[in-house]
């Protein structure tokens, strides 16, 4: 069954009323995708967040919290998986290393090829329309 994608656009503005009128919709959004994918991976995590980051499109603590921009809404949803299942993989392995994208291979095979597409996306968060 596919999950359900909220947004088709990459641009979003870098304000705190958008950041608050996404906010609800970001969360209930990675919530699902981590649910989907954590049936996979069977990780424990203390909490999931949305911010409204400048720079970063997710991060994990070694506290086993896991962040991530609200405008992972307005990403392709396969853009956006990656970055979720990216964040989940790092409560496995808390580094990059071959373990680490071993892990994110098992949902993700073609990691590399978005992780690119990624960073050409990337830039739009800096941007403030």
């Amino acid at each position: 069954m596919p999950l359900p994608f909220f947004r088709r656009r990459v641009f979003a503005k870098s304000n705190a009323k958008s950041f608050a009128g996404h906010k609800e919709e970001a969360l209930a959004f990675v919530h699902a995708h981590i649910k989907y994918f954590n049936e996979i991976y069977g990780f424990d995590f203390a909490k999931v967040a949305v911010k409204n980051q400048k720079t970063r499109w997710g991060s994990c603590s070694k506290k086993g919290n896991l962040n991530f921009n609200y405008k992972i809404i307005f990403l392709p949803p396969k853009l956006a998986d990656y970055i979720i299942v990216h964040e989940l993989c790092h409560l496995g392995e808390m580094n990059h290393s071959a373990k680490f994208w071993n892990l994110v291979a098992r949902t993700t095979p073609n990691y590399r090829e978005r992780r690119r597409e990624l960073n050409k996306t990337g830039v739009f968060l800096k941007r403030n329309l």
